[in-house]
């Protein structure tokens, strides 16, 4: 067992993301943002499910906008193209899985 913390990183700078710990076939990255904060559009060539553990951001994927929350989860195939903006502060777990 291993416990990990991931503590607010908010009140020291603004936007933070950080590897969280990777696994054989997965790597799960937190990421912090304040409320308006966006992260540009981009892909990836894993599989990518998105927890949002605390606030509302609206992800774009592949033109269309989706509001991600505690009350959902964001699955993305490889290579669909995302970008992402705070509507809320935020604290989400990016897990990409890997083939």
């Amino acid at each position: 067992m291993k416990l990990i913390d991931t503590k607010n990183q908010l009140n020291d700078k603004e936007k933070h993301m950080g590897k969280v710990v990777g696994v054989d076939n997965a790597t799960l990255t937190n990421i912090q943002l304040k409320a308006g904060e966006e992260i540009a559009e981009h892909d990836t060539k894993n599989e990518a499910i998105i927890i949002v553990r605390k606030g509302k951001v609206r992800f774009t994927v592949e033109g269309k906008p989706v509001e991600v929350t505690p009350e959902n989860i964001l699955h993305m195939a490889p290579l669909e193209k995302h970008s992402l903006h705070a509507i809320e502060d935020t604290d989400l777990v990016l897990v990409q899985v890997q083939p």
